[in-house]
Parts: structure tokens; sequence; C-alpha cells
């Protein structure tokens, strides 16, 4: 190796610079430089491949540069001509850049691909506010958190659902401060790469915004993309999937090929059940409400888990107590007391012992635990509950409402504004729409009480001997399943019926509807059957014909509690068939067409990403509506009742469990992707739960001191039974405690030829008494004691519902010092990174600075 020049001295160079050395070092220099040519040219042919093999699958236009941000999709054959052409020279206008391109399968469908390049970009993002990176964070904590959490953590066994940051590593990208947009500052921002610096879901959204916005007619209204699809003019609009969710190779070796693909395998697979959402990438890809919407499921679903843990455990201590119920051993062995008809044509007495099943049955969901239950979950309910919801300013509501301005008392700027007069119309409009569909629930549901009660006496009358025997069970099932289907089709119906702009009435406007739909039949069973049938020899009839429906000898919690199973377990079932089977044989059933026109097969032609999306199933036309909506009624059914039916929560947990991945499968390889959206919380929904959760507490307090038996159980082992003023002392407290809760009616009354006595479920006088089947005493006291468990209940839980909010904040200290410590730096380093620039400009310009602030 030859010595640099520079480091010798005059005496030597004469010496040691000689002709041989100079040879060896152009050699030296020659290999180095065509190194560095092979090293700038492989790196050019890679991007060269890397680029056609983007712009083959359908994420850039023909030229392999301009990335694709948006999709509209129209028929060569639609005579809408004047409109689209009108539309597109508008978004040319507003600085889009459009190409057009055949659909491969369908001659009559062309694509418009929209590119949005960096200065629309940026001009949009300042007029819509978004806030982009500008610095790496730095974060500030507590040393003595940070070495007790990593004590906790040497201690605690490896959790299982944890996510793999190492299969996420561009998760960490996002770890930045962020500030609103400003082309004025445009140099405090965190610009490494122009194609990259706004993301994708950034991108697609600006674009819609300015779809949301452009004209294709002249006047107000003639206005936005929405208005286009629903005249006809487009048959879609979307923005791309980033590629395909699949791979030839494994991901632990190749890497995910696109955020696409790496949902798919970290999130939407099956196998992935068990784990953590990556909730950050599903933002990124989806947008923040998406986003919000799996982190509230996920939330919602692992605050299940302590609720279905004591729900089966009330379940089991239910099962495991069943045979030594002092309740259930006396009706079991009841094999003398003979009750009175339960109808009046078809219906023989009956023994009491043959209600032993049932009382058994009612045992599983009607025991000690209920009360504990009960509390545990009305306190569970306002502990699940989260706690404004951000959206835009509407383009039809802009338009509409853009000649009546007033001005924003908090911005000073002029808005639209609604006038009184309107938005009373609308109001009065929408309650009437309202009252007509609960009107028909309620209509629905007559028609099922009244089908009850002429399917009891035909029951009661069958041939076959099975059905004879358990009539009763055979009218709850009947009815049930008669009722899910009205439900299933009311549903079906409202959706048909309506339909609204604004998202928050129409989500109001729905869940009132189906939440009646769902729950007025178990409202029905828990709080009005057998109240109003009346006693044997003066019961009360329908329309003077159809006597009304008892409860069974062992209660009305059984009914409750099969109307709530069966109810639960189909509607899910149900659900997740059209959430996932239906879209499934929609997008088999096109792939099956477009193999049935021969072109894929014989020309072997790829699909670009663009018409792949096509082929897919776009989003529901509410959007997250009706996902929100299934889990709020979800919430509502396993809340509301949950007194009667402990196995509830359980169930809920289980859906959810799936639910999670279904959506999840449906988002990322089912539907074609949807329009990110932004969004700071779940929306009038929170508003909602919180109603949900207020009923939960009322409803489970009547369920207890109305339909379950623990109040008649609760005043007897006090007042009448064996243990009186001695305290509850075990089951034996209850000894004589189905006799006592059975009346006694004279059977020759009835006029049907019977002789002797029959029991029936009041607390009545006997037919001997001075004032016959006049209310017993007892009939006040557990009428007391039911009016005061309500008031206790529920001053109790609501009582630990506000202490508990008193001692957990809705925001955490630390979170709230780590917030406002971010907003201090964040204004500090804006401050600074001006000061900088400025200072660089004046010293660019020759010009004398100051360090003050200028």
């Amino acid at each position: 190796r030859c010595p640099s020049l520079h480091s010798l001295t005059p005496v030597d160079t004469v010496t040691v610079y000689s002709e041989s050395c100079k040879t060896q070092n152009a050699k030296i220099f020659a290999v180095r430089l065509f190194i560095f040519l092979i090293a700038i040219f492989s790196v050019f042919f890679f991007y060269l491949l890397q680029t056609d093999a983007m712009a083959s699958s359908g994420l850039f236009f023909k030229d392999g540069k301009k990335r694709i941000d948006y999709i509209l999709v129209y028929k060569k054959s639609s005579p809408q001509v004047e409109k689209r052409s009108t539309f597109e020279k508008n978004l040319r206008a507003e600085g889009l850049m459009l190409e057009r391109e055949p659909a491969v399968t369908n001659s009559d469908i062309m694509f418009v691909k929209i590119h949005c390049p960096w200065e629309t970009l940026c001009k949009y993002a300042e007029r819509m506010n978004i806030r982009m990176p500008f610095r790496k964070k730095c974060y500030y904590t507590d040393w003595r958190s940070k070495t007790m959490g990593r004590l906790l953590k040497s201690w605690l066994p490896r959790n299982p659902m944890k996510l793999d940051k190492e299969a996420l590593p561009d998760l960490e990208e996002t770890d930045c401060y962020t500030a609103p947009f400003s082309r004025a500052r445009i140099h405090h921002f965190t610009i490494n790469n122009k194609d990259s610096f706004f993301s994708n879901s950034t991108r697609s959204r600006i674009v819609h915004h300015m779809l949301q916005r452009t004209k294709y007619e002249d006047g107000k209204s003639k206005m936005g993309i929405n208005r286009l699809l629903n005249n006809g003019t487009y048959e879609a609009a979307f923005p791309p999937h980033e590629g395909s969710h699949k791979s030839r190779h494994p991901i632990k070796t190749h890497g995910a090929q696109n955020h696409r693909h790496l949902l798919y395998e970290r999130w939407a697979r099956w196998g992935m059940w068990y784990k953590y959402q990556p909730l950050d990438l599903i933002r990124r890809y989806f947008g923040e409400k998406i986003g919000l919407y799996f982190a509230w499921l996920g939330w919602y679903t692992g605050m299940l888990i302590p609720a279905a843990l004591v729900g089966l455990f009330v379940f089991l201590y239910g099962l495991f107590t069943m045979d030594s119920s002092q309740v259930s051993k006396e009706i079991c062995e009841a094999n003398e007391t003979i009750m009175c008809p339960m109808c009046e044509r078809n219906c023989t007495l009956q023994k009491l012992n043959e209600s032993c099943i049932y009382a058994k049955v009612t045992h599983l969901f009607d025991n000690g635990g209920t009360v504990f239950f009960a509390i545990f979950m009305a306190i569970w309910v306002h502990l699940t509950l989260l706690y404004d919801y951000w959206e835009e300013l509407r383009p039809q509501f802009e338009a509409k409402y853009s000649q009546v301005e007033r001005v924003n008392p908090i911005t000073g700027k002029p808005e639209p504004f609604q006038p009184f007069p309107d938005k009373l119309s609308r109001l009065m409009v929408s309650v009437s729409g309202i009252f007509f569909m609960i009107s028909l629930v309620l209509t629905a549901v007559f028609a099922v009480v009244v089908y009850r009660l002429v399917a009891m006496e035909q029951f009661a009358s069958f041939k076959w001997y099975f059905i004879k025997k358990y009539w009763q069970f055979a009218t709850s099932g009947t009815g049930v399943c008669i009722n899910f289907m009205i439900i299933m089709s009311l549903n079906v119906v409202s959706l048909l019926l309506t339909e609204s702009e604004w998202e928050n009435s129409f989500a109001l406007k729905m869940f009132l509807f189906q939440f009646v739909n769902l729950n007025s039949s178990i409202f029905y069973i828990a709080f009005f059957l057998g109240r109003f049938a009346g006693r044997p020899g003066k019961y009360n009839k329908l329309f003077n014909r159809w006597r009304l429906e008892e409860c069974h000898p062992s209660g009305c919690l059984i009914d409750l509690c099969l109307q709530m199973g069966v109810i639960m377990v189909l509607k899910q079932m149900w659900n997740n068939f059209m959430e996932l089977g239906y879209p499934l044989l929609q997008n088999w059933w096109s792939r099956r067409k477009m193999k049935r026109g021969g072109q894929l097969m014989e020309h072997k032609i790829s699909l670009p990403q663009w018409e792949k999306d096509w082929n897919l199933q776009p989003m529901n036309l509410h959007g997250l509506m009706d996902e929100y909506l299934e889990m709020v009624l979800q919430f509502g059914f396993t809340t509301i009742f949950v007194a009667a039916f402990p196995l509830a929560p359980l169930l809920a947990l289980l859906n959810n469990i799936i639910e999670i991945r279904l959506d999840a499968y449906k988002f990322v390889t089912q539907w074609r992707r949807p329009m990110p959206a932004r969004a700071t919380d779940i929306g009038i929904w929170y508003g909602i739960l919180e109603g949900i959760g207020v009923l939960a507490v009322i409803t489970n307090a009547f369920v207890i001191a109305i339909t379950s038996d623990y109040i008649p159980r609760f005043v007897y082992a006090y007042k009448y039974g064996p243990c009186t003023d001695q305290g509850y002392r075990q089951e034996k407290c209850l000894k004589g405690y189905v006799n006592s809760s059975l009346s006694v009616f004279d059977l020759s009354e009835l006029g049907m030829g019977y002789s002797g006595y029959c029991r029936y479920r009041d607390y009545r006088a006997p037919p001997w008494s001075s004032t016959p089947y006049e209310f017993t005493l007892q009939f006040w006291h557990v009428l007391a004691a039911r009016l005061a468990f309500i008031i206790v209940f529920e001053h109790l839980v609501f009582g630990i519902k506000s202490f508990i909010a008193y001692l957990i904040p809705d925001m955490p200290k630390d979170l709230c010092d780590r917030m406002r410590r971010e907003k201090y730096l964040v204004q500090e380093m804006m401050y600074e990174a001006e000061l900088e620039h400025l200072q660089k400009e004046r010293k660019k310009n020759g010009k004398q600075y100051h360090h003050e602030w200028p």
C-alpha cells in the first residue's frame, strides 16, 4: 500500500512516490470506482423492479411514479356523461391528477385512478387541520414507577396475548410529536421523503374530502361524490388496498409485503384469536374511527372475562346445590298436592311434583348468588363504560344551509346554521317515524302473546303424550322461535324504511327501534306474565275469550331464561353468518362469474389491485353503525336482565372472541378498503351505553324483587318459617315455604265436575275464611319487602358506583401530566424551530441576527 502524498516530507517524495506506486493507486481507484458503479446500478435496477411490481399491482399510474390515492368506477353505457365530465374537470382544477383504464374482465367498466400531488396534499392538509409529525418523542417517566414496572414484569409469567414488537417494526415510526400542518412552517416538520410523509390513509382522506366538495353542476347542492353514486353517475368510489393480503413466502423469513399482509398475518388470522390487537397499525391503515371501534370492542371483550367467570360461578353454585335446595325438595316430594288447571278447557289437574324438573332448573338461575351477581354486574356496567366525537362538517349540511350563517362564538368565523323551524320540522318527522316503528313492534309482541294464549289450549289437548305433558314448554319454545323470526324481519324492515343524513340521529333511531324490538317480549315475560291472570274462578280474559297466561308452579323465571338464551344464541349465530358468510358467498359468486367468462384462465391475466378491490364487497351502507349497534344491543342484552340469566356474559364473551376475528377478516380480506375517518371516541354510543347502564340497575332490581322468588323466600325465612326471630340458617329455614306460597281453591266452584281442593300460586285466604280469596297479611309483607329491596338495591349500587368513580378519575394523573408536558414541549419546539429557521435565513442573506424572538 502506498503512503499518502500529503503525509510525506519533500525529501521523501522523490524516493517513495515511484511510478509503480502510482500504478498501484490507479488500480485501486479503478476497482473502487467499478464496485461503486455496480452498487449504484444494483440499487437502481432493484428500484425499477420494485416500481414495476408496484405499478403492475395497481398502486401507481402507468408511469410507475404517481401513487393511486382513490378509485372511481363507472359504466361506459351510463347516460350521465355530462355530469361526470364536469365533475372530473373540476377535480383537475382543484389539483388532482386523473387517469382512466378499462377493466380486464368487463368491457363496460372503466376505472378512474386519482393521484393527489404534493402541493395539493399540503394545501388540503392545512385546510383540514391534519396533525403531522415534526420531532421524535422524548418521554418523561418517574424512575420509581419504571423500576417497579420492571420488577413486576420479572416476577409475572409471560403474557401470551402480548404483541410481538419484532413482527410490527414500523409501528415505532408513529412515536413522534405532532402539530397541525402549515405550509408556512413546512420546514418544522420531519420530511425525509415527500412520497411517504403523508400516509396512505391520510392521502385517501384528503382526496375523499375533495370529492365530497367538488361540484358536478351549477348550484349550491349539486356537489359531492355521494350524490353522483346515488344517481348512477359512478358505480363505486373507494381507496385501494395496499396489495394482496397473502404471500407465497412466510412472513417470518421474508417479512410483510405491505400493511394489509401484515394485518392479515398478525391480526385477522384465526390463529391470532388470543393476541392483543395491533391498534396502531389498524388506525394507520383504516383510520382513527375504525381503530377506535376495535379498541372499544377489545376493551369490552376483556371486561367480559371477570363478568363471565362470576356468572359461571353463580351457575355452578346453583348446579351443585340443586339437589339440596329445600324448595326443590318440597316440590319434588309433593305427590299429594293438586294444582289448579292452568287453562280453561283442555288442561287437567296435575300434581305439584310433576314440576320437579322445572323447579331444579329454576334453582340454577335463582339461588343465593343471584343478588350478589346482580350487584356485581350493576357496578361492572359502569366500570366498563368509556368516556366527544369529532366529525367534519358535512358537505350536504354546508350546501343546504350555506345561505343562513351565524358567527361562531368560539372561532369568531361565520358558519352554516340550521334555523329552528327547519330543525323542529325534522324533529317532528323523526319522532313520528320512531313512534310508528315502535308501535309496529308492540303490535308484533301483542300478536305473540295472543299466539301463546291460543297455543296453550291446543298443546294441552295434543294427541302426542310428550307434548301434552310438557305443553307449557312447547308453548314457550314455539313462542320464542316465532318471536325471533319477527325480530329479524322487523330489523330488515327498519333498514328499508329509515333513512337519514345525520349519523348520530340515524344511530339513535335504529337503536331505539331494535332495542324495543329485541327486548319488548322479554319485558313482557319478566314483569307482566302471570301478574294479571287473576285467580281460579275469577280469571281475567283477553277479549272475554282467552284466559291470560299464568306462571309455572315453580315461577316465571324459567320462561325468562328460555327467552333470553334462545334469542341470544340464535341472534349471534345469524349475525355472524350475515357478517362473514354472506360476503364470502358474494365474493365466491363474483369469482365464479369471472372464471365463467374464461378471460383470466385463457390469457393468464393478473388483475390489477383496483380491479381486485372492485370485485370485493363494499362496506355496509351505514359504516360502523351496524357493528356498534350489534355490540351495544348485546351489551344491553347481557346487562339488563343478567340477574335472570347469569350465563349471558359468558355467551357474549365467546361470541366477541369470534366477532373480533370475524370483523378483522372481513375488513382485511372481504371488503373494499373503507374511507379512513377521524374520531376522538365512540360518539353517541357512549351516551347510549350510559343509558343502558342506568336501565340495567333498575331492571335487575325489579327482576330480583318481582320475577324471582328471592324476596318471598327471604320474608318467609325471617317472618313465617321455623327460624323466625333466629336469623337465616341454611336451607332448613325454608322448610314449609312451598306450602306457604300456595293458596287453596274449592274445585266445586269451577263447575267442571271436580270436587275437593286445589292449590295455586298466590297469597290469598282459603275458601273457608271469613274473607275468602282476599289477600293475606303475608302478601302485604312480601310487597313491602319487594319495594324496599328495589329502593335499597338502587341506592346501594349507585352509591358504590359514585364512590368508585370518585376514587378512579376519568384520566390518570400520570397521563394528564404527560399530556400537559407534551403540549408544553410541542410549543417550545415550534418556537425553537421557528427561531432557528429565521436565524439561518438571516445568516444566509448576510443580515445581522439576534437571539431574541423576532
